[in-house]
C-alpha cells in the first residue's frame, strides 16, 4: 500500500473514531481512573451496574471535599438527566414514577442525593414525594403556620426546608417532583385538638376513625365542615410556596371497615352525623315535606307510612316531598296512598344519603385542587380501583366516588390486587380505562419490586408487561413504593439516631 494510500485510511480511521466518540459523549461516564465507563440501559432506562458505581463513587468522593470530583460529579448528574429524558421519550411508559416518604435523619448531608441518585439509576423521571400524612406535614418547624406538626423535630434543623431541598435535587437530576398528601385523613394529632372536635367525622353509630381502623392512626374529617376547609387549603398554599411540579391527594375518601362494616347498608353506616354534613344535606331540600322526610330519615334510618301522612297534613299546600336530584313519579299524591309511596320514597332517601357523603368527597378534592389549578401547577387523585363499587343493596364503606372526579386532574387507580398473577392487576386498570372518559390521564400505581414478587404480588416487571397492551392510552405507571425497593435503607433512615 502507498504512503499515501495509507496515510488516507488513517485519516478515515481517525475522522470516524472523532465522530464515534462525539455521538457517544453522553453516554459515556468518567471514572476515578478517568477511563470512560458505558451507562447502557436496560429496557426501563435503569442504568447499568458499571455507570451506577461509577457516580457513586464520584458522589462519595465530592462528599468527602474533592473539588474535581464534585464538577465532575455535577456534570455526571445533568448527563444522566439527559439520558433518562432521552430513554424515557421513547420507551413506555413515558412517565415512570415512584412514591417516596422522607424521614427526618435525611436532613443529613448526603442522604438525599443517594436517594435521587438511586431514583434516577432505576429509570425514574418522577418522584411522588410525601408531603402530609400521619397527621405531620414535611414543612420546616420555623415556617409551619399550619395546625399539623412538622415531620422533623430534631433540635436545631427548625429551619431546614427538606421538602424545598428534595424538589431542588430532584430537578438537578431531571426529576419531577410531585407532593404526595393525605387529604379527608388528618391524622391523629389533628383528633387531639379540642377546638377541631366538631371537624371529626362521624357515622350514626356515635363512631369517628378512630374506632373503626385498626391501627387508631386514621381520622377522617367531615368533607363538609368549613374549619376543616381552611386548615387543608392553608396547608396546600404552604406547600405551594416550594412549587413542586404537582399535587396528588390521597386517602380521597371516607374509612376503610372490616367485616359486614365494610358494606355499608343503612344510614348510620354512613359518616353523615357531623353538624356541618347534616346542614349541608337538610339544604338539599326544596320544600318543607323534603326537609322533614329527610329529617326523619337520618334520625331513624327510615320512614313509614305514617311518617308521610303526617308531612302531608303538616304541608297541605306542598306537592310531593322534594329535594336536589328528585323527579317525582307522574301519578298525583292524591292519587296513590302514603303506604303506596313509602318504599320509593325510602329508597330515593337512601340514594340521596349516599350522594350527599359522595359529593362531600368530590367538593373537597375542587377546593384542594383549586391554588394548584390557579397557578398552573397539575393535580391528581389517588383511588382504589374498586372503591366506588355497589355491593348488593348496599355500597364499599369507603365511598370512594373516582368516577366522578374531574377529568381536568390526573387520575392514579392503586391497582394492588394480590392474586399472584398480573392479571388481576390489568383487569382493575381496565376498569377504570373502560369507565374514564376519553381524555382523562390515567396513571396507575403499582405495588412491587423489580427482580422478584412481594406480599403474593408479581416482579414490577410482570406488572409493566401486563399493563403493556393498555398503550397508548396509558401513558404513565408508577411504583409504591421506595421503601419495597430498598427496604435495608429505608429502615437505616427510618430508625437512624442523631449524635
Amino acid at each position: 500500500m502507498s504512503n499515501r494510500r495509507l496515510n488516507l485510511v488513517k485519516s478515515r480511521l481517525f475522522w470516524l473514531r472523532l465522530f464515534a466518540a462525539i455521538f457517544s459523549s453522553s453516554f459515556l461516564i468518567p471514572n476515578f481512573g478517568n477511563q470512560p465507563a458505558q451507562a447502557q440501559v436496560t429496557e426501563y432506562c435503569q442504568l447499568s451496574t458499571a455507570a451506577v458505581k461509577a457516580k457513586e463513587n464520584l458522589r462519595l468522593s465530592a462528599f468527602k471535599g474533592n473539588q474535581d470530583a464534585q464538577s465532575r460529579y455535577q456534570q455526571l448528574l445533568q448527563q444522566h438527566a439527559q439520558q433518562l429524558q432521552t430513554c424515557r421519550s421513547r420507551t413506555w411508559p413515558q412517565t415512570q414514577a415512584v412514591w417516596l416518604r422522607l424521614y427526618p435523619c435525611d436532613i443529613r448531608p448526603g442522604t438525599l442525593d443517594y436517594i435521587m441518585d438511586r431514583i434516577v439509576n432505576r429509570g425514574y423521571n418522577q418522584v411522588y414525594l410525601e408531603v402530609f400524612y400521619d397527621g405531620q406535614v414535611l414543612l420546616p418547624a420555623a415556617a409551619n403556620p399550619t395546625v399539623w406538626p412538622s415531620v422533623i423535630r430534631t433540635p436545631g434543623s427548625e429551619n431546614v426546608d427538606l421538602l424545598a431541598t428534595a424538589i431542588q435535587k430532584g430537578r438537578q437530576r431531571g426529576l419531577k417532583v410531585y407532593s404526595w398528601m393525605f387529604t379527608t385523613n388528618f391524622g391523629y394529632t389533628y383528633a387531639q385538638r379540642k377546638d377541631r372536635e366538631g371537624a371529626i367525622a362521624r357515622n350514626g353509630k356515635g363512631q369517628t376513625s378512630l374506632y373503626v381502623v385498626d391501627n387508631g392512626s386514621q381520622v377522617f374529617v367531615d368533607p363538609y365542615n368549613p374549619q376543616a376547609k381552611r386548615d387543608y387549603f392553608q396547608m396546600v398554599q404552604e406547600v405551594l410556596r416550594r412549587r413542586p411540579d404537582g399535587l396528588l391527594f390521597d386517602y380521597v375518601r371516607y374509612p376503610r371497615q372490616a367485616g359486614s362494616n365494610s358494606i355499608a347498608t343503612k344510614v348510620s353506616d354512613l359518616w353523615l352525623f357531623s353538624q356541618a354534613t347534616q346542614e349541608a344535606l337538610f339544604n338539599r331540600a326544596q320544600n318543607y315535606k323534603g326537609l322533614e322526610l329527610i329529617r326523619r330519615f337520618l334520625s331513624k334510618g327510615y320512614v313509614t307510612a305514617g311518617d308521610i301522612g303526617e308531612v302531608d297534613r303538616l304541608y297541605p299546600q306542598e306537592g310531593e316531598p322534594m329535594w336536589q336530584g328528585r323527579i317525582p313519579p307522574p301519578q298525583q299524591k292524591s292519587i296513590l296512598s302514603p303506604t303506596a309511596r313509602q318504599p320509593l320514597l325510602q329508597s330515593e332517601l337512601w340514594l340521596l344519603a349516599v350522594a350527599h357523603a359522595m359529593q362531600g368527597i368530590v367538593d373537597f378534592v375542587a377546593l384542594a385542587s383549586y391554588p394548584a389549578k390557579q397557578v398552573g401547577i397539575p393535580s391528581g387523585v389517588v383511588f382504589f380501583p374498586d372503591g366506588n363499587q355497589t355491593v348488593g343493596q348496599g355500597y364499599d364503606s369507603r365511598l370512594q366516588p373516582w368516577d366522578r372526579f374531574p377529568t381536568s386532574l390526573e387520575w392514579h387507580p392503586m391497582a394492588y390486587a394480590t392474586c399472584s398473577k398480573a392479571s388481576c392487576i390489568a383487569e382493575q386498570v381496565q376498569r377504570v380505562l373502560s369507565i374514564a372518559p376519553s381524555n382523562t390521564q390515567v396513571i396507575p400505581a403499582l405495588a412491587g419490586k423489580w427482580g422478584g414478587s412481594v406480599s403474593n404480588r408479581p416482579s414490577l416487571e410482570a406488572q409493566m408487561q401486563a399493563l403493556r397492551k393498555f398503550a397508548p392510552q396509558l401513558k404513565g405507571v408508577s411504583h409504591f413504593a421506595y421503601s419495597w425497593q430498598y427496604p435495608q435503607n429505608d429502615s437505616d433512615r427510618k430508625f437512624c439516631r442523631f449524635k
